[in-house]
């Protein structure tokens, strides 16, 4: 099942329907080569109406369908998600980022929050670097 069909499900099933804007955002999605912003998704779909595109992109997120990457310049950009709970490798050169699972990490900040009294009720972590691309090319 393509990414577009799984995600249309998805939210056919808690309410939403398919509607030929909000399947175009899907493809454009699908079919994005790189981490995007909301803006170039905006650019690429001249057709689709801006609360659609921004309404449509929440929604995956919330779904776990897509992954949100803040970046250290404020930016934030999206990519399909590869599944469960993660974390983030982000290249500082090229934008690029990879998902990591680290069970024991996860643990250490549970611990902490308990040690301090907090209620955990979500967490995400980006580590910033070099990527092996970038690192070899020497950009």
């Amino acid at each position: 099942m393509s990414f577009t069909e799984l995600a249309n499900a998805r939210l056919e099933t808690i309410g939403f329907r398919s509607t030929a804007p909000r399947r175009a955002v899907l493809r454009a999605i699908e079919s994005a080569s790189a981490p995007f912003t909301v803006e170039e998704l905006l650019e690429s779909l001249p057709g689709v109406g801006r609360a659609t595109v921004f309404r449509t992109v929440k929604l995956l997120h919330e779904l776990d369908l897509l992954c949100r990457v803040p970046l250290e310049d404020g930016s934030v950009r999206y990519q399909l998600s590869e599944g469960e709970h993660h974390h983030h490798l982000v290249c500082r050169r090229c934008g690029q980022f990879t998902e990591f699972t680290d069970l024991e990490l996860d643990a250490r900040i549970q611990e902490q929050a308990r040690a301090h009294g907090f209620t955990l009720e979500g967490h995400a972590v980006e580590l910033y670097g070099v990527c092996r691309s970038c690192a070899a090319g020497g950009l």
